[in-house]
C-alpha cells in the first residue's frame, strides 16, 4: 500500500478521533449515534497509524508533502 496521508493530515485525524470519542461518551457509546462516532473514531486512528487512506488511493488524493514523499520512496 502506498502511504496517501501526510503527517499534518495524520495529527488532523487524530484530533478528530478524540473528539469523535468525546461527543460517543456524551451521545452514549451504545447509542446509534455512539456507535457510528466509535467507528469513525476507529477508522480515523487507523488510517493515521498506517498512513493509508483507501478513499485518498480511489479518489487520487494525497497529503504527503514533498519532504515525505521522497523519505517514503527511499524506504522501499
Amino acid at each position: 500500500m502506498k502511504k496517501t496521508v501526510g503527517s499534518s493530515d495524520k495529527v488532523v485525524r487524530g484530533v478528530f478521533a478524540i473528539v469523535a470519542l468525546v461527543i460517543a461518551g456524551f451521545a452514549g457509546f451504545s447509542s446509534a449515534w455512539g456507535i457510528v462516532l466509535v467507528i469513525v473514531a476507529a477508522v480515523l486512528v487507523v488510517t493515521a497509524a498506517t498512513g493509508y487512506c483507501p478513499f485518498y488511493s480511489a479518489t487520487g488524493l494525497n497529503t504527503l508533502g514533498e519532504h515525505e514523499h521522497r523519505h517514503d520512496a527511499s524506504a522501499h
